[in-house]
């Protein structure tokens, strides 16, 4: 994602030394995958369509909502606990694989593709992240999952987030990712922030899809560069993956969207935060060590938004894109995070 989870104040968003981004003149990258592999996959139990070596076999079905379906992506459903893994900007799905291989020894693992991003085909797709989650929340009761955790990156986390202010009765456990969340402090500082300047450039109507159409591959590689400590782990044909998955006009007009829809995020989260009752569904929260900002203020926020049983932890050598730059550490946080939320056994014991 363009990262709706801030670099943190501090954190200035260029390139490291030595290192230069793409020039906006290059032909953008060969896109490898395409919408026709996953309309083809509806329904169907089919390979990986993913930048990264298929080990199992995953699940493509397409979800009916109005205006049209949701691409869901699954392991096989051979434990009672599903958890739903949501992306960020400017990434697909297939962003969680990684992750997901290593969780589907432990749980149902399903990843979608947000509304309107690459198999996720909706006609008018929803731009706030409570309408989102009530679309995801309609979704997950067509799956029934007996027990259900949500883990949310960078723009799925705030999506991850309005799920439990909505719809906490219904959760067991939530995990949000390298992302602020509207109206939650420190939202404010963060888009005071200079180095955060996308924020304000994508909620421009019209103007980031005049210069970023048939761009994304160059303009989304700035963003895979400036806020990883290791950009090499977000191999070429990913980039290619991401590029695809937004070169459709109505996919690159839904990813502005959401930016565009932060200011009636912010003020929905905080009137719903000073009208609901306190919460004590599970939460965990992640950054990487190298992404800046003090995640001590990130959880003060949280808690003063009303959710009571929250802790946070640091993601080490590691930037803003954790499922790709440290997928074992990320699933081991997780999974410990599980298994004291008791929603899996642990380790060792059946």
């Amino acid at each position: 994602m363009p990262d709706p989870a801030p670099p943190c104040p501090g954190r200035t968003l260029q390139p490291r030394s030595g290192r230069q981004p793409p020039a906006f003149g290059q032909s953008s990258l060969e896109r490898k995958r395409t919408l026709a592999c996953v309309a083809s996959a509806v329904a169907l139990e089919v390979p990986r369509c993913s930048q990264h070596t298929e080990r199992s076999h995953l699940k493509h079905s397409q979800i009916p909502v109005e205006g049209g379906s949701l691409h869901v992506v699954e392991t096989e459903d051979e434990h009672g606990t599903a958890v739903l893994f949501l992306h960020g900007w400017p990434e697909d799905w297939s962003a969680w694989s990684q992750v997901m291989e290593l969780a589907t020894e432990h749980v149902h693992a399903l990843a979608v593709d947000l509304p309107g991003i690459g198999g996720s085909l909706v006609s008018a797709p929803p731009a706030t992240t409570h309408d989102m989650a009530d679309m995801l929340f309609g979704v997950i009761s067509k799956l029934a999952p007996r027990k259900l955790a949500i883990v949310g990156h960078d723009i799925g986390g705030q999506v991850a987030y309005a799920y439990l202010m909505r719809h906490a009765h219904k959760l067991d456990a939530l995990a949000i990712m390298n992302v602020a969340v509207p109206g939650v402090p420190p939202w404010e500082d963060v888009l005071r922030n200079p180095s955060i300047w996308h924020f304000a450039f994508h909620a421009v109507p019209d103007l980031p899809e005049l210069l970023v159409h048939g761009k994304e591959g160059p303009y989304f590689d700035f963003f895979y560069e400036a806020l990883t400590k290791h950009p090499d782990r977000i191999s070429s044909q990913a980039h290619a993956t991401y590029a695809s998955a937004y070169a459709r006009p109505e996919a690159l007009r839904a990813g502005f969207g959401w930016y565009r829809a932060f200011p009636e995020d912010a003020a929905h989260n905080k009137a719903q935060a000073e009208s609901s009752a306190p919460i004590d569904t599970p939460v965990l929260y992640l950054r990487g060590r190298a992404e800046g900002g003090h995640i001590a203020e990130y959880l003060s926020g949280f808690r003063h938004s009303g959710i009571r049983n929250i802790r946070g932890e640091l993601i080490d050598d590691c930037g803003h894109f954790a499922p790709e730059e440290q997928p074992a550490k990320v699933w081991n946080a997780l999974l410990s995070f599980f298994e004291e939320s008791g929603i899996v056994p642990k380790r060792g014991r059946s």
